[in-house]
């Protein structure tokens, strides 16, 4: 067993790191060396889905190189200016299902809490990019009608944390939110979801382990990576810590153009989550919302991406391919193309 480093015993160190996130489209220029030329367009970019990208995730990007798959993934381009028909601002009608303060209730048997309402870092592609955050904030009190709505429903077997990301709230508002959800009977498992072990690894604290697994829930954490370059030696460590301590560890991608639209990447991508103990879920095809268009691929494309996975590795390699359907009863499959 690999012994924790001192940065998961200090559990304000990833709060510091949050704070000191590059916001200014002028810094992540200077400090990457990027072509001033597409300042502008970055600044224009930015007015409308702010940039944001913490220093450990920044520091895995090569310098000047504008089509760094990391970097890809948070630089506001021109591209997300213009309107293209087919994408909207809410693509997969999460509005309606909104219908009380940090829940969102699609699907049979469980339910989503709005638990956070900022993220560490900014995904350009981000399905939740137009989302009304500001209306899903809730005070202490707000939560407890939250929880009461999930008492009053037994048919709900798990709770999903998301937002935003739901680490990006203190380790103590976490604590009492879990215990408090743990006393409600018919709920089983708890789910996490969030990309910020990948890209602070030091948010996975002594804290934030023990009220993953201080109580009865089984807990899922599932992170977001998209590349194999966004792990490095201490995401490695942070996922394996998540998962000696008993979590089970899931990574969801979304299929990007010119990111990891290709199968030896994400082989690579699923080789390294597995040696560091977290397992391949799912394979999203990207939710059309407006402003990401350029980083769509068609179904067509991503099967085939999907069957030359298959003839690459062993079958525990594959994510799932997946859709996310307006008024879908879950996520939808498709099928790889050989």
């Amino acid at each position: 067993m690999i012994t924790r480093t001192a940065a998961y015993v200090q559990g304000s160190r990833w709060q510091q790191t949050l704070s000191e996130s590059i916001t200014n489209p002028h810094e992540l220029f200077e400090l990457l060396g990027l072509d001033a030329d597409l300042l502008p367009a970055a600044l224009e970019a930015s007015g409308s889905f702010p940039l944001r990208v913490p220093h450990p995730f920044l520091q895995r990007m090569c310098k000047g190189e504008i089509n760094d798959p990391l970097l890809q993934q948070v630089l506001p381009t021109a591209a997300e200016l213009i309107s293209t028909a087919g994408y909207s601002v809410d693509p997969l009608v999460e509005r309606p299902k909104n219908t009380q303060k940090g829940i969102i209730h699609k699907y049979s048997g469980r339910v989503l809490l709005v638990v956070g309402s900022t993220c560490a870092v900014n995904c350009r592609y981000c399905f939740r990019r137009h989302f009304p955050y500001e209306e899903n904030r809730l005070n202490k009190r707000q939560w407890q009608e939250a929880l009461d709505y999930i008492t009053k429903d037994d048919t709900i077997r798990e709770v999903i944390y998301s937002g935003g990301d739901p680490l990006a709230l203190n380790d103590q508002r976490l604590k009492w939110l879990t215990e408090s959800i743990a006393e409600i009977p018919h709920v089983e498992r708890l789910r996490v979801h969030t990309r910020l072990p990948i890209v602070i690894p030091e948010r996975v604290c002594t804290e934030l382990l023990d009220w993953l697994t201080s109580t009865r829930l089984k807990t899922l954490v599932v992170v977001h990576c998209n590349h194999p370059n966004e792990i490095d030696d201490n995401v490695g460590y942070a996922l394996q810590q998540l998962q000696q301590s008993g979590c089970m560890v899931l990574n969801q991608t979304v299929l990007l153009k010119g990111v990891n639209d290709n199968p030896e990447v994400l082989i690579k991508l699923s080789e390294k989550l597995i040696s560091w103990g977290a397992y391949p879920y799912y394979l999203h095809v990207l939710d059309k919302v407006q402003g990401a268009a350029h980083f769509d691929i068609d179904h067509t494309t991503a099967q085939r991406i999907v069957g030359q996975m298959m003839k690459l590795g062993s079958g525990y390699l594959i994510p799932k391919l997946t859709i996310e359907q307006a008024g879908a009863a879950s996520k939808l499959p498709l099928q790889p193309l050989l």
